[in-house]
């Protein structure tokens, strides 16, 4: 087994004139090859070393995507220390802890202002390097004497890297928990190249060379990504970098073979498909989501292996040809193979919708703690509603409560200065917090957090997950957070899709959210939308009381993590007004 120092000069010694392309105002790209990598690599490896920071010392990585975080990150690896990602929207008193917790020698940050507005708030902040800067400590300079030093002394690289061996501690990355402080997850060279390899074997034999293009979306401080980008670095496929914002635009300019992506990314692309369609008007607003309706439902039908109604066949061959097989050039996916989901769970719904467009999606399950990968779909064998089967080398079973267990390679060492917390079993098995079923065929289906259960008063169990995963098929619910816990029946807090709403009816910009949350009519066509959406759930799962929210939930107000995952107590707390409010009003919602 190598460490990730070698593993990665092997992959980058590969030519490949666009290994990574960066997306900017105007040209759109730059690239740069896997040569110039390499050199920028070492040039950052040896100016860590010079800066003071030997094998296994931890260097923190603050910064949002772009070829200066995988340059700094590589280089960190090959240099033999430890990276410590940091999320560049997490709130600055969990910087700090993470900086101080990690005792970070050095801090690659993106701006001046990023390293002024640290300084302010941890004044023991170890050297920032700024890739935006000017000066001695911007990434130019410190390259600069990496770069000299490394022309003056070659052989000292194989020096960094026989620092390290396989089972050394390469990434140390903080989850974020939904309440207290971060915890350091740790995790080897063993673990991460073990789980890029795993992984790979998910792709299909031709997406595996320098010509296909990959966009990367997803923050690299995010495991998920950190993993993804090690697997495309690795196979040489091109690897573009773009931004949420440009997203849409990017697909059409760099036309990827595959992407990672979060449901909600999906969920929004539906919405705005639709949303462009309601502001076209005319026959438009109604055709494409009635197309996008009869593509789900003729999916269902087909895996499901169950007979389509007479009509269904022939609406989905008019809303073929009319619609859904004119959405994937569109939108530039015609050389698109899969996409791959991951993070949160995926409703079937959305899934199929886009499986009617000709885009398949691929679910995978894992946590930071597992590398992430535990599981995933192969797009030849795509079991909706599943998260798919064990990757190579990795094990799953279910304790007797329905908790999922993992062992394998990927599995982390344990959480950094936090030895009592030992999430595991008598027999090494890692204890994953969900809750999951496997069918006959070894398939994982994850329905839900083991900790996030709700217990009503009436004693039944629900899982928010899966309720919140309903509403969100409605394209006007843009946020959903599902309560219960001891009362009689769930409610729902709803952030409507603004935009949507906006358009459907005929709202101007200058209208506060807060404003829109208060009118009667938003009021019933989200609560139509609840009743419609969980009429499939069980009775004691259905939605019974609906609370609008004056605004979508944020990172910046700390009820989102970095990965958009509610933090659910804080919301509580937070909303706790609205919510006793929305229990002690009208009656429930009519069934």
């Amino acid at each position: 087994m190598q460490t990730l120092g070698e593993f990665i000069s092997k992959a980058l010694s590969v030519p490949n004139d666009q290994a990574f392309a960066e997306r900017l105002g105007a040209p759109r790209w730059r690239f740069t090859s896997s040569e110039r990598m390499l050199e920028r690599v070492t040039a950052i490896a040896y100016a860590v070393r010079a800066a003071g920071c030997t094998s296994g010392d931890r260097v923190a990585l603050m910064s949002e995507n772009r070829i200066d975080w995988l340059a700094a990150d590589f280089g960190i690896l090959v240099a033999g220390c430890v990276v410590v990602p940091i999320f560049a929207t997490l709130a600055l008193d969990q910087v700090e802890y993470i900086i101080k917790d990690a005792e970070a020698k050095l801090v690659f940050v993106e701006t001046e202002a990023d390293a002024d507005r640290l300084r302010k708030t941890c004044p023991s902040l170890p050297r920032c390097i700024v890739f935006d800067g000017t000066g001695p400590d911007s990434l130019a300079a410190f390259e600069a004497a990496g770069a000299a030093a490394a022309q003056a002394d070659p052989s000292a690289l194989a020096g960094f890297r026989s620092g390290s061996t396989p089972g050394d501690l390469a990434v140390l990355i903080y989850t974020s928990g939904t309440t207290g402080n971060p915890k350091g997850v740790m995790l080897s060279h063993q673990n991460l190249i073990s789980n890029t390899m795993a992984g790979s074997t998910v792709l299909p034999e031709p997406l595996k060379g320098e010509k296909d293009v990959v966009l990367s979306v997803l923050p690299f401080g995010h495991i998920f990504e950190h993993t993804d980008a090690l697997g495309f670095v690795n196979k040489g496929m091109k690897l573009y970098i773009t931004q949420p914002n440009y997203l849409l635009a990017d697909l059409k300019d760099a036309r990827p073979v595959m992407m990672a992506l979060v449901p909600r990314i999906f969920e929004r692309v539906l919405a705005g498909i639709i949303g462009k369609a309601k502001a076209e008007g005319g026959l438009k607003a109604k055709l494409v989501p009635w197309a996008l309706g009869v593509g789900r439902d003729y999916m269902s039908a087909q895996v499901d292996g169950r007979k389509p109604g007479a009509m269904l066949p022939l609406q989905y061959a008019i809303a073929q040809k009319l619609v859904l097989s004119k959405i994937k050039p569109q939108i530039g996916l015609d050389r698109l193979a899969f996409f791959a989901s991951g993070s949160a769970p995926l409703h079937r719904d959305i899934a199929l919708t886009f499986a009617a467009m000709g885009i398949p999606i691929v679910e995978g399950y894992g946590l930071t703690e597992t590398s992430p990968i535990v599981t995933a779909s192969r797009p030849e064998s795509i079991r909706y509603g599943s998260v798919g089967k064990p990757v190579a080398g990795v094990e799953i079973k279910l304790a007797s409560d329905g908790e999922i267990l993992v062992k394998g390679p990927n599995v982390m060492q344990g959480y950094y200065h936090l030895p009592a917390e030992h999430p595991f079993t008598e027999d090494g098995w890692f204890m994953t917090g969900d809750i999951g079923e496997i069918d006959k065929d070894g398939y994982l289906f994850i329905t839900d957090r083991k900790k996030e259960l709700i217990k009503t008063s009436t004693g039944k169990y629900i899982a928010p997950g899966r309720v919140e995963a309903a509403l969100k098929r409605s394209i006007y619910i843009g946020q959903c957070f599902v309560i219960g816990d001891g009362r009689s029946f769930p409610l729902a807090l709803v952030s409507p899709n603004w935009d949507i709403i906006r358009k459907e009816f005929n709202i101007q910009d200058d209208v506060p959210s807060a404003a829109i949350a208060e009118r009667a009519d938003v009021r019933d066509l989200i609560t139509k939308e609840v009743i419609e959406k969980t009429a499939d759930l069980g009775s004691f799962e259905q939605v019974r009381k609906v609370a609008l929210l004056p605004r979508d939930l944020t990172i910046e107000d700390g009820e989102l993590s970095p990965t958009l995952k509610v933090k659910r107590r804080v919301v509580e707390k937070k909303f706790a007004d609205i919510i006793d409010a929305a229990y002690k009003g009208a009656a429930v919602l009519a069934r």
